[in-house]
């Protein structure tokens, strides 16, 4: 069975074409520019030239169009017709309370993705235009949405809601999601298999660290905690997100500075974190560069994003009640040893103890980067979010043909 693996944005489109009998990918590949004429096509099949090219793309039917033309193509292809897609899984970030798995897609679950557009304004209308975009190109071909909150609707009230009026849940669902949830879904049950021990017996924490970024606390194969809250500014600080704040700066701020509310949220969603602090970049690598090179100030972003990052991890062993295993993710997660040392070196409390050659090695696989002797194992595991879209689409695509049989 041939999975199309689909990461649609308002002016973007991601795919991954995979061969779900090995699970291989097949080709690859984004349309970036989408409403403009000079769009950029890119496409990457598996041992094969690569193509690049610039065309006009208005609309995300015609950006799926060029993407199909990709596949199909006489010299690059590798399919020879649009028949040989069996699915198509999209990422969509926002699934409310509504969905606390992966469905497949119908009039239904459409109404209720356009539904929870308040939610998540700036993904949720994309991921939709992603799903029209297909079944304007391919009618007959089924869907399936996999949501980024799914994972972490198994945290119990306590978790998941906020110390403020009741009424504002029941009218308007304002509570804690969470997010990267496939991300976290992923790395902590690969962790698990890898040090072979049972996923439902172990206390994880979970970093996804990259531009976003945020915590998972897994208790027994559940999320019973994540740092992202209604929306995915809460929590961490980030490369160019705040993260938490006192709630009242907000209106302070306005205050002082005359701010709308589209001005300071774009403040805090586009213009703090290590952006701000740095004067620099929201880019950890050119942080860590700078902080080398002895700027204060980018020793100081790096110096609180540490931080604050140790306090969530801190915390949920705390919930947990203690913790067997910790995982990074992500691009920075997996790629700056230089974040990693410092967290493990703040968190020898706990009994952990960090391999640093094991740590300094420059790789992409999954490997300990703790000690023999560690109480907790300490792991890098290079996430896969598009492998968990094309599992669930193919799982659920499966169990419909046979309940039709």
């Amino acid at each position: 069975m041939n999975i199309l693996v689909i990461n649609a944005g308002s002016s973007s489109l991601k795919f991954q074409l995979y061969n779900m009998d090995n699970e291989e990918v097949l080709a690859k590949g984004k349309v970036e520019r989408i409403g403009m004429e000079t769009a950029i096509l890119s496409y990457d099949p598996a041992e094969r030239q690569g193509i690049r090219e610039v065309a006009e793309v208005l609309e995300h039917t015609t950006a799926i169009q060029k993407v199909l033309g990709m596949l199909m193509h006489k010299d690059h292809g590798v399919l020879s017709s649009m028949k040989e897609i069996d699915a198509v899984g999209h990422r969509v970030v926002h699934g409310g309370e509504s969905f606390s798995s992966s469905v497949i897609v119908n009039e239904e679950v459409k109404r209720e993705i356009r539904r929870l557009f308040d939610l998540a304004p700036l993904h949720n209308p994309a991921h939709l235009l992603g799903i029209q975009a297909v079944e304007n190109n391919m009618p007959d071909v089924p869907q399936v949405v996999v949501f980024d909150t799914a994972f972490h609707q198994t945290m119990p009230p306590k978790s998941y809601l906020y110390p403020i009026p009741m009424v504002l849940y029941k009218k308007h669902q304002i509570r804690r999601y969470g997010f990267h949830g496939t991300s976290h879904a992923y790395v902590s049950e690969r962790a698990a298999a890898l040090i072979q021990k049972p996923f439902d017996k172990l206390k994880i924490v979970t970093c996804h660290i990259g531009n976003g970024a945020s915590c998972a606390a897994i208790l027994n194969g559940r999320s019973v905690d994540t740092s992202m809250g209604m929306t995915p500014l809460e929590g961490l600080m980030m490369g160019t997100r705040s993260g938490d704040i006192d709630p009242a700066i907000v209106p302070f701020a306005m205050g002082k500075e005359e701010l709308t509310l589209n001005e300071v949220n774009s403040m805090l969603n586009k213009h703090s974190g290590l952006m701000a602090i740095s004067g620099i970049s929201g880019d950890m690598r050119e942080i860590v560069r700078a902080m080398e090179a002895g700027d204060r100030n980018a020793t100081l972003a790096f110096e609180m994003y540490e931080y604050r990052l140790r306090k969530y991890i801190g915390a949920y062993a705390a919930a947990m009640n203690g913790l067997d295993l910790l995982v990074f993710t992500a691009g920075v997660g997996e790629n700056s040893a230089e974040l990693r040392e410092a967290l493990c070196r703040n968190l020898t409390f706990l009994g952990l103890e960090l391999d640093e050659h094991a740590n300094v090695q420059r790789s992409d696989a999954e490997r300990v980067i703790s000690t023999k002797e560690s109480r907790i194992q300490v792991m890098v595991i290079p996430t896969n979010e598009e492998l968990v879209i094309a599992r669930d689409t193919h799982r659920l695509i499966l169990a419909r043909e046979e309940d039709v049989v």
